[in-house]
């Protein structure tokens, strides 16, 4: 597609920005739980009863809550995203990769795909960062309460929104669009001006997408998970593995930097050539 050329950064959440789940900064506190006891018991009860574990955690969050009388509305939900903290350099990271895509005539989008609550996500300091955020959500009645769960991003389910990217579909209601036939050359974002970062098994599903279709993928990590990250590199599964730094001048930034400089260069090769062509 000759034009501006788009790159898209797309960012798993808890882990990958900020440095655990999402729900253990303020809502399993307010639970009076701890953060082990409420995965734990959220869990098993996916197994017992065959749910999806998403699915699972989010009925798990409404029945504490009205076990224990505690009030949950979406903006007790965005409130929790106030108590977030990211890995260094996050908050202005965005910003930074933004203006250097713009010094090469590159317009970069941040785009989300977590697992986490969307909620939680837009009440954070990052939340005006993003193009879009595909994450789970809540269906709430007109007192703001959730009564029904409106979208559940398993790890699976992630590399849809990985198509609705590429396509430039962005609306999960539009499920006509997303699945009709487009020519590659007509699509918003081409897989090869992708880049997926993530931190585990958890994106092994987006991460395969990127290799196996021309985008890159990248995994963070933390002495605790550096292990089983670097086991993902062994396996062919992702490109770069950094430490979770995103402050100016890491080895993360840099490789960024990067594969959007190559993006951009492959863009204005590509757009040369179609030119030499119409002029044959």
């Amino acid at each position: 597609m000759e034009g501006k050329t788009i790159v898209a950064l797309l960012y798993d959440f808890d882990k990958t920005l900020c440095t655990q789940d999402m729900e253990n900064y303020a809502f399993i506190p307010s639970l009076g739980m701890t953060a082990d006891d409420f995965w734990r018991e959220a869990n098993n009860f996916g197994r017992q009863e065959h749910m999806d574990s998403v699915l699972a955690y989010m009925y798990t969050m409404i029945r504490k809550c009205v076990e224990l009388d505690i009030p949950l509305t979406r903006d007790s939900l965005k409130h929790c995203g106030r108590s977030i903290s990211f890995f260094p350099g996050v908050q202005d990271w965005f910003d930074r990769i933004s203006s250097y895509g713009g010094l090469l005539g590159v317009q970069v989008e941040h785009y989300i795909i977590s697992s986490g609550l969307r909620e939680i996500i837009e009440g954070c300091a990052i939340a005006d960062a993003f193009k879009e955020v595909y994450a789970s959500e809540f269906y709430y009645d007109k007192a703001g309460r959730p009564v029904w769960p409106k979208l559940a991003v398993n790890f699976t389910a992630k590399t849809q929104f990985v198509y609705r990217i590429n396509k430039g579909v962005l609306d999960v209601s539009d499920d006509k669009k997303l699945n009709d036939s487009m020519p590659d050359d007509s699509k918003r974002v081409p897989f090869t001006s992708m880049i997926y970062i993530g931190d585990g098994l958890s994106d092994v599903p987006c991460m395969k997408m990127m290799r196996a279709y021309g985008g890159q993928a990248l995994a963070v990590y933390q002495e605790a998970n550096r292990t089983g990250v670097e086991q993902l590199l062994r396996q062919g599964r992702v490109d770069f593995i950094y430490p979770a730094d995103y402050r100016e001048g890491t080895a993360l930034e840099n490789t960024v930097k990067q594969i959007i400089r190559k993006m951009a260069v492959s863009q204005q090769l590509s757009d040369e050539n179609a030119r030499q062509l119409r002029s044959i």
